[in-house]
């Protein structure tokens, strides 16, 4: 693969940062030691303005190219790591005990550190690159305030551009697609009150784990009752919660999952069918029902011109027959999506070799890719800006 020359030279410099932002993972918004990190090596490579702050810890980061004016493009990394326990036994393991980065958020990073610092060398291209390092991906869309804060008008981005590290592809694939690549995320919490009492008079009680049970059941049959089969929808219950004793009916029980899906009007049906069953279980067990229905991040969508853009260039850095141009689309979730909103642009994954998916415990991202990355993203700026 022709990984750009001088990027390859960074490799053991890449490793480093990349296995300290491992060892040093923060949560959502709260990416403090992360962005010193990166503000830290930004003005030590001598990027043009290094912007702090924005959706509390995310930076944007301006670098100008050496050709004259031209158009300013967006490359976005995540930099939050999940609340859950490493595993990997590795010697850069996490040193904070219930968080790690468990989906690459270090490797995004460090890739886009790597770009900075090469860009910043050369600048051998038009315009502007902007480098948008975001915190709280994973959990409250970090990616929607940056937007809701004016990054994309503030520094006149036109496109944008993020990698996402891939654990079930091939060390150096590169994958995408035109249209929507990943699903639409909705959460919910149903509490289900009822009376609670002994367990060996339950004719005095009225049972919220009957209702639980009920609700599950019924729920199961909004993907297979309530969409056509060809249109892609996903309803999973992953925690039920009630009672505390052997003998006790308790007083309450709670429902939680999450939805995923593409379409709009598929999105509404799901949450529309979810109220319709929390009403009649309510009704017919004598349980009141609470729904908490959050609506969270939208669909991702690449945009066709900039896909079409992003495989050429991709095709140059790994070789077309790495190149996957109808990737997908997947059920999880990215907060990318408020970006493509906003601004027309192309999200990618690379792959770093089949291991442990995103979110496990003994996930680590592979090192070897982050040249790779870094490299695209460079081409991407030099091609497009020439």
């Amino acid at each position: 693969m022709p990984i750009i020359n001088r990027i390859a030279d960074y490799a053991p410099d890449l490793t480093a940062w990349r296995r300290h932002l491992h060892m040093h993972p923060e949560l959502a918004l709260d990416c403090h030691e992360t962005a010193g990190f990166v503000a830290a090596k930004l003005r030590e490579f001598g990027v043009d303005e290094v912007h702090e702050g924005i959706a509390r810890t995310g930076i944007v980061a301006l670098i100008h190219g050496s050709k004259g004016p031209g158009p300013v493009t967006g490359l976005r990394a995540d930099m939050d790591a999940l609340p859950m326990d490493e595993e990997t036994g590795a010697d850069h393991a996490s040193t904070v005990p219930g968080r790690m980065h468990a989906c690459g958020h270090d490797g995004h990073t460090t890739m886009l550190l790597a770009t900075a610092r090469y860009l910043s060398e050369t600048r051998n291209f038009r315009g502007t690159a902007a480098l948008i390092f975001q915190p709280a991906e994973e959990i409250i869309g970090g990616g929607r305030i940056m937007v809701e804060e004016g990054i994309m008008d503030r520094f006149g981005i036109e496109e944008v551009y993020a990698l996402h590290t891939d654990p079930f592809g091939e060390l150096g694939q590169l994958r995408t697609r035109p249209g929507p690549i990943m699903a639409a995320v909705d959460d919910f919490v149903i509490t289900l009150t009822g009376v609670g009492g002994h367990a060996a008079y339950p004719h005095e009680c009225v049972d919220p784990l009957a209702a639980a049970v009920s609700l599950y059941g019924q729920l199961q049959t909004i993907v297979s009752r309530s969409v056509k089969p060809l249109d892609p929808l996903v309803v999973s219950v992953t925690q039920i919660h009630g009672g505390s004793a052997m003998n006790v009916i308790p007083e309450a029980a709670q429902v939680m999952g999450t939805v995923r899906s593409f379409d709009p009007e598929v999105r509404q049906m799901a949450e529309d069918r979810i109220r319709a069953i929390c009403t009649g279980v309510g009704q017919s067990h004598g349980v009141a029902v609470d729904l908490d229905y959050d609506k969270s991040y939208p669909p991702t969508v690449n945009h066709a011109a900039q896909t079409a853009k992003a495989v050429e260039i991709a095709a140059e850095v790994v070789g077309p027959e790495r190149v996957y141009d109808d990737y997908g689309p997947e059920m999880g979730s990215e907060d990318f999506s408020y970006m493509l909103n906003a601004r027309p642009g192309c999200f990618l994954f690379l792959g770093q070799g089949i291991g442990p998916s995103c979110h496990h415990p003994k996930f680590d991202f592979n090192d070897e890719a982050a040249p790779i990355g870094a490299s695209f993203f460079c081409r991407l700026i030099e091609r497009l800006h020439a």
